[in-house]
């Protein structure tokens, strides 16, 4: 064991240590949350982010020397995305039947995710580029970065409130959507697309592929309406 710390300096510059340790930390989330039932409060990407938060702080290992593992898995988010179109094609019909109404809950879900966390970010004093950053947040982390750096925030800030806000849409959305006695699939998989993005999106196919595929065209579409709203309601508020 003499020679541990000098094993572990090497390894751990190796971008194939990172991956390994990203998903052997998402699996044994994921078992956690299968063990639970699917308890929505154990959410395996939130369990997944606290090991390896964790792991990194006690390792003093940067993000950039963990990211050259996870790119990897980061390359993958645009394969996965696109891949969310053989489930949409797969129920295209339920899709048009739903289309006008469908098209009322997303910009009512854009415009009160933008305007309630702006909102709240003015009353507590906060400053103009953390509105900025902050109000992009329910959509997906590319589109919410890019959109972010246009009107004057910062992307990296934006990244984590994307994910914080994916992560606590999957673990609250089940219970709330029971609470209030909404029992559509397509009801609650477009709501927690609207309001959580890709983890959520992931979370509602883990309960239904007809949830998941409504959140998956929420997310879209969530982006496209966020993209335009979101500068001009900084423009307003400048």
């Amino acid at each position: 064991m003499e020679g541990f710390p000098e094993i572990w300096v090497y390894l751990r510059t190796g971008p194939l240590l990172w991956l390994t340790v990203t998903l052997a930390a998402y699996l044994l989330a994921q078992s956690l949350y299968e063990r639970a039932a699917l308890n929505p409060l154990l959410n395996p990407v939130a369990l997944a982010v606290i090991l390896l938060s964790g792991l990194l702080l006690v390792t003093g290992t940067g993000y950039q020397a963990y990211f050259e593992g996870a790119q990897f898995i980061h390359f993958l988010l645009g394969p996965a995305t696109v891949a969310l179109a053989v489930p949409l094609y797969s129920h295209l019909g339920k899709v048009r039947a739903v289309l006008l109404p469908m098209l009322v809950a997303l910009l009512c879900g854009a415009v009160t995710a933008v305007v309630t966390a702006v909102g709240t970010a003015l009353l507590l004093g906060a400053s103009f580029e953390t509105l900025a950053s902050l109000a992009p947040k329910s959509v997906t982390t590319p589109i919410a970065m890019g959109i972010s750096e246009q009107i004057g925030g910062l992307p990296s800030l934006t990244a984590v409130l994307v994910i914080l806000t994916g992560v606590l849409g999957a673990m609250l959305a089940t219970p709330l959507l029971n609470a209030v006695g909404i029992r559509d699939w397509r009801a609650r998989g477009f709501a927690t697309g609207v309001a959580a993005h890709g983890i959520g999106t992931a979370r509602a196919f883990h309960v239904s592929e007809v949830a998941g595929t409504f959140a998956g065209i929420a997310m879209g579409l969530n982006g496209l309406v966020t993209a335009f709203l979101v500068p001009l309601l900084i423009d307003w508020v400048r």
